[in-house]
């Protein structure tokens, strides 16, 4: 269902420019796209603000720009401005917080930038929901593909391989096909009860009973970031492979494999040298080394459940999924309803190597990015007090004494999805997407994309843009309208909200993704009154998901009404 623009408290420019700020009409610059010499980022100096002829004539050869400006010469005229970018900016982005130097950059160059990253390399940053809008429906679009995954492909394919994920063309297309019927609703549904919910409670009941969660007169902080990263490594074992991996209660080496691949891939992103494409180099690099040790962790474990999976799958299941396949019905097995099972059963996947890869695609991507969700919107909970007591009050009103919450639970926490929607707003997972240019493009505003460019789409910063959102920093659940109408989404925002991205890439797991949140945040704030332990600072990385840099301290009360219905319950 479309819903109109005065549903959503975000704002559009009156005089019709696609950017945030209110410079709309570009200073020119020289840009060449991939082939871009643009080093303003070793440049104290920098170009930025200087015409084209300009910049050339403030050149020397002893300065430390001159490349950059007689590369801008040689290139030919450009639409777009480019970023200055300072050594400071430099660091920070490879501290791991380049979504938040994007952010700087955004306000001082517009909306579209180019972002130089070595001598040969660049990245067109969009921070225009217009023009992200243009660049996602475009991507590995059957009638006009004009964008593909690009880099992305390139620098995670050592970690996902041939899965879904990063695939791109007819490849992909086959692989989402395949993939994508596993999610179907009853599955959805079915992990609520199974899964979701049980996982969750296990997790409150290790809370109550652990003095150290803070159920004590003297209580201790606990590193919910920590136990959500946990969390959501059980659910997606659990429903992804049938598996336990039994991380809330044992030290799981998984999680931080998952977390050390994700952030060589980012990394590699940003390597002004890509040594990491020589195999000697990787060989003996300690960084490559520890990243290809944490994948070869990853795969060995994936592997081993699928090998196991197949061995239970037999003729009789494979004609049951058959049939309901063919009567158009959802198929499920009711002892093991994983999504491993299905596609087995349904003999989707036939290649072991291609299934192992698209399954990690959803292991790794399914178990960080909801557990980042879960952490920062608690995080703004416990800051909003108020937002917290109108979510605590809904809990009790859906779920009175039941611990666990139903599928008509979870239709009915509306209140806590907004929530967790807002959270995702302004703390997106990922905060970039990356895309590549298969051909010479013109985004809207008139910006000019040459073949072969590296575009970046900052979900971050259309996210928090103030041309976009009114209160952009605020977390506000109420700003997307009322409890009873839609969910926000790409469609229903005009791209304005794109948490999930949008177009034909658009993330297959997003409703699994958001039922896991509320029912997960639901089932603790049902029973505990959680604090932020004073006086630590919340900082954040990102390893394809924003992180905290040192953990998310709180102190874990058990409410009082909540304690009686347990007590209850357990009688």
């Amino acid at each position: 269902m479309q819903a109109s623009r005065s549903t959503f408290q975000h704002r559009s420019r009156a005089d019709g420019c696609p950017g945030p700020l209110p410079r709309c009409r570009p200073r020119v610059q020289r840009s060449r796209g991939r082939n871009c010499v643009v080093l303003n980022a070793i440049d104290d100096e920098g170009t930025s603000g200087k015409s084209i002829d300009a910049a050339g004539a403030g050149a020397t050869w002893s300065s430390p720009g001159w490349l950059t400006q007689l590369n801008m010469l040689w290139s030919g005229k450009g639409n777009i401005p480019v970023a200055d970018a300072k050594p400071d900016d430099i660091k920070d982005l490879l501290g791991g917080a380049l979504f938040q130097a994007l952010y700087k950059w955004m306000q001082e160059s517009g909306p579209v930038y180019l972002l130089p990253t070595g001598p040969v390399s660049s990245f067109l940053v969009i921070s225009d929901p217009a023009a992200a809008k243009h660049v996602l429906r475009g991507t590995d679009n059957p009638q006009r593909p004009l964008y593909g995954k690009g880099l992305v492909a390139e620098v995670a394919q050592f970690l996902f391989g041939d899965g879904f994920a990063i695939s791109g063309g007819d490849a992909w297309r086959v692989r989402r096909k395949a993939v994508a019927p596993s999610l179907h609703r009853a599955y959805l549904e079915t992990m609520i009860s199974r899964v979701f919910a049980p996982s969750a409670v296990f997790l409150a009941d290790k809370l109550h009973a652990d003095p150290a969660a803070g159920n004590s007169t003297q209580p201790q902080p606990v590193n919910m970031e920590a136990a959500f990263s946990q969390l959501t490594l059980d659910v997606i074992g659990k429903a992804v492979f049938n598996y336990d991996f039994n991380a809330l209660t044992t030290d799981s080496p998984l999680i931080q494999a998952v977390y050390t691949a994700l952030k060589e891939t980012e990394t590699r992103a940003t390597d002004l040298l890509p040594y990491w494409k020589v195999p000697f180099l990787c060989a003996i690099v300690p960084r490559q080394r520890k990243a290809a040790a944490a994948v070869q962790l990853i795969r060995d474990t994936t592997t081993a459940l699928i090998k196991q999976c197949k061995a239970m799958v037999d003729e009789e299941e494979i004609a049951a999924a058959s049939a309901a396949s063919a009567e158009g019905k959802e198929y499920i097995n009711a002892a093991d309803p994983s999504v491993l099972r299905f596609l087995i059963a349904a003999r989707e996947e036939v290649d072991s190597t291609q299934l192992r890869d698209d399954l990690l695609s959803m292991l790794v991507a399914g178990h960080e990015t909801t557990g980042s969700a879960l952490t920062w919107t608690l995080y703004l909970l416990a800051q909003n007090p108020d937002k917290m007591a109108i979510a605590q009050a809904e809990v009790d009103a859906v779920m009175g004494a039941r611990r666990s919450p139903t599928i008509a639970d979870y239709m009915a926490l509306r209140y806590v999805m907004r929530c967790v929607c807002e959270s995702m707003r302004l703390y997106p997972h990922p905060p970039v997407l990356l895309r590549r240019a298969f051909a010479a493009d013109t985004l809207p505003g008139g910006y000019k994309v040459v073949k072969g460019q590296d575009v970046m789409i900052s979900v971050y910063n259309i996210h928090r843009s103030k041309a976009v959102w009114d209160s952009p920093e605020a977390f506000l659940p109420e700003r997307f309208g009322p409890l009873d109408g839609p969910v926000p989404s790409e469609q229903n925002t005009d791209f304005r909200y794109i948490p999930f991205s949008g177009g034909p890439r658009k993330c297959v797991g997003d409703q699994f993704a958001l039922m896991e949140a509320v029912v997960s945040l639901a089932v603790l704030l049902r029973e505990f009154d959680l604090s932020l332990v004073p006086n630590q600072t919340i900082g954040m990385t990102t390893g394809a998901t924003i992180h905290t840099t040192n953990g998310l301290y709180m102190y874990a009360r058990a409410r009082i009404a909540a304690a009686k219905s347990v007590a209850l319950v357990a009688t």
